[in-house]
């Protein structure tokens, strides 16, 4: 048989291998350590949400085709959400589209959007799903860095260098807030800043808000969405698998103008169509929980951030305190480390503990050289053991 002549895998993608998290977790299976590289819970949510998931499943609801844009209870549910926690109003029919986790949501929204050769700015260090994305579209992406603050401990955005990014051929601004994997929530003064950036220069924002339950101490998460002028050029996206425990229902959704929905609707149709069906009746009523619900999650993933951090301070690492979701940043460079992909795949033999390099979320890597990210979203149990085995080093 002759030889292909050219690549299978098309150049867009080229760059893009197995991801770091199934080469993580894959040691970790292999060398028995504490997994808190990838970020998924080691227990299940409340147990009423997930019952009604299998009440769901018996009553046949879900188990055929849903409806394209979501059941109705469930985009339903997302407005009502939105209203109350943030004061924005959306129409369930025409400004809600429920997609397959909010992954599935950022590839269709960038499809939607942008055009071969349009820039997408991005803050780096990034969710390596959004390079892909980007490079799927056939955009360019434009990194913007976060870095890291000595006097407040926190990662944040240069607006100077935002501003310089912006170009003739910018189409939108890829935002993630609270961060993933810094950490940082923006403030409203940084949003505001975006906000009017957008406005003046006419973009598009796309901006992935996932952890927006998931922010501690004196944070507070602020749609851009709110802002004066960004209603009608945001997509708001997130999701139930990090609020809720259940990443694996994939469940997420998108609110926007009834013209970007309609937009990013066209290409997520052709993507899934549709998924999760009797998830979206669960996740309905999990959206309707209590306010003391989401009160005490913050409670308790705060509590167990502390003795990460604690745990991570103790064996050496310079930590970068986080005030949203259930990730830590830490820089491995006082414990001698030089190079943080080598440092981590060395990890579960010197410690027994997994962690994920943050040079693979950076186009400028040798800024996040020596930076690694750990998961909390763990028993407490795990965390201290955790923090026990590091302390080896």
């Amino acid at each position: 048989m002759a030889p292909m002549t050219r690549a299978p895998l098309n150049r867009r993608l080229a760059p893009f291998g197995t991801t770091i998290f199934a080469e993580m977790s894959a040691l970790a299976t292999a060398t028995g350590a504490i997994n808190l590289g990838q970020g998924f819970p080691d227990t299940d949510g409340p147990v009423e949400i997930r019952e009604a998931a299998v009440r769901a499943l018996r009553e046949g609801r879900g188990n055929q085709y849903p409806p394209g844009p979501g059941v109705p209870e469930l985009r339903t549910a997302i407005t009502e959400h939105q209203r109350r926690r943030y004061g924005l109003s959306y129409d369930p029919d025409t400004e809600v589209l429920v997609t397959v986790g909010a992954t599935e949501a950022v590839a269709a929204s960038l499809l939607a959007l942008v055009e071969p050769g349009d820039e997408v700015i991005a803050l780096e260090p990034y969710y390596d799903s959004y390079a892909a994305c980007v490079a799927m579209a056939g955009g360019t992406r434009v990194p913007v860095t976060l870095r890291p603050d000595p006097a407040g401990g926190r990662f944040v955005l240069d607006l100077d260098e935002l501003r310089a990014a912006v170009t003739d051929r910018t189409r939108l601004i890829l935002l993630n807030t609270p961060h993933n994997p810094t950490g940082t929530v923006l403030t409203r003064d940084e949003l505001a800043a975006v906000a009017a950036l957008a406005v003046e220069r006419d973009l598009l924002v796309v901006t992935d808000e996932v952890y927006e339950h998931l922010v501690f101490d004196d944070a507070e998460h602020v749609p851009i969405a709110s802002f004066p002028g960004m209603r009608e050029r945001t997509v708001t996206i997130s999701s139930a698998g990090k609020t809720f425990s259940f990443t694996g229902w994939k469940v997420g959704w998108l609110t926007a103008s009834p013209e970007l929905t309609a937009a990013v609707r066209t290409a997520k149709q052709y993507l899934t169509f549709v998924a999760s069906g009797p998830f979206q009746y669960a996740v309905a009523e999990a959206l309707r929980l209590p306010d003391a619900f989401f009160a005490s999650l913050r409670a308790d993933l705060a509590a167990k951030r502390d003795i990460l951090t604690e745990g991570l301070t103790a064996a050496g690492f310079r930590v970068y305190r986080p005030r949203g979701t259930y990730f830590v940043t830490a820089d491995a460079a006082p414990l001698g480390a030089q190079d943080g992909v080598a440092f981590c795949r060395s990890l579960p033999e010197r410690c027994g503990v997994v962690a994920i390099p943050n040079a693979v979320f950076y186009d400028h890597p040798e800024t996040g050289r020596t930076l690694v990210r750990l998961a909390f979203c763990k028993g407490e149990a795990v965390l201290r053991e955790a923090a026990e085995r590091l302390a080896r080093l």
